[in-house]
């Protein structure tokens, strides 16, 4: 199995996933959940079982931007754009004329610009530090050009992730493609994954080099991949099974996290194989120091 000797066709794989993603990104952007863009959100609860379909026919007669999402049978999920006192106290009235509502059971939260802010500044600031932290770490675990080739590896999963956002969001319309703390937290999360699957790999490739071989670097860089080859598909698909399972019977206002997971894994899992490594090849034939 060539895997570094098929490199181009790899990266070009990976440049027609993300492609797509980007001009999205760059032309359409994402659909902000309340945590970021601000805005009202009702965590309704009804005294009977009702439809999250029918509420959001309702709901867009007032023309105030909502989502509606189901959270169980008698429970949905109203996010809008921020409301006037008159918007929130007829919206109120219309639900619980018309759904039976019981408000004992209900909340409503409301989340303004000014925290938004500071929650997209931290959230940037929070995937800056990562990165930095592990080109510190591979830097001295390794030597620079791996910590480069991890974090391009790396940021081809951010752009993944992000990228099948922008478009679940912006072009089909879907509450899965909400950017919110969740998704935050589930980027973060790929990011730890997608390293500790390429650290394996490389610490194989520096073993196999410190042996005497008379195999030249691009083989012994192929011969590593493959001998991490299983144990790296091994690890990922027993997370893949658990996540599938979780994003099928998972309530709706955690499916989009499920799934920001999902995505990560698998695209973690590609560009430690086949991106991450043989870019140490490119970089060798670049600067053969």
């Amino acid at each position: 199995m060539n895997i570094v000797g098929r490199r181009n066709l790899y990266f070009l794989l990976s440049l027609a996933i993300i492609l797509p993603g980007i001009i999205s990104m760059a032309f359409l952007g994402f659909r902000l959940g309340i945590d970021f863009a601000g805005g009202d959100q009702y965590n309704l609860t009804f005294r009977q079982p009702v439809q999250a379909t029918a509420v959001q026919k309702e709901m867009d007669t007032f023309s105030v931007e909502a989502t509606v999402q189901q959270a169980g049978s008698n429970r949905v999920l109203i996010t809008t754009r921020p409301l006037s006192l008159k918007e929130d106290t007829a919206i109120r009235n219309d639900l619980a004329a018309k759904f039976n509502v019981d408000f004992s059971q209900s909340s409503i939260a409301e989340v303004g610009p000014t925290i938004a802010r500071e929650l997209v500044v931290g959230a940037g600031g929070l995937i800056l530090i990562a990165s930095i932290l592990i080109v510190i770490y591979l830097s001295i675990r390794f030597n620079y050009k791996f910590a480069l080739a991890a974090i391009l590896a790396l940021l081809h999963d951010v752009f993944v992730l992000t990228g099948i956002w922008s478009i679940l969001g912006k072009v089909f319309n879907s509450p899965l493609g909400e950017i919110n703390t969740l998704f935050v937290t589930a980027a973060l999360t790929v990011i730890g994954f997608s390293v500790h699957d390429t650290i394996v790999i490389f610490d194989r490739i520096r073993e196999n080099l410190r042996q005497a071989s008379r195999l030249s670097f691009e083989q012994n860089v192929n011969l590593s991949i493959i001998q991490s080859l299983a144990r790296s598909l091994n690890t990922s698909m027993t997370v893949i099974f658990v996540l599938v399972a979780l994003f099928l019977i998972s309530p709706q206002n955690i499916k989009g996290f499920t799934l920001a997971l999902l995505i990560g894994i698998v695209s973690g899992t590609y560009s430690s194989i086949f991106n991450a490594s043989p870019l140490l090849v490119v970089w060798r034939r670049l600067d053969p120091r």
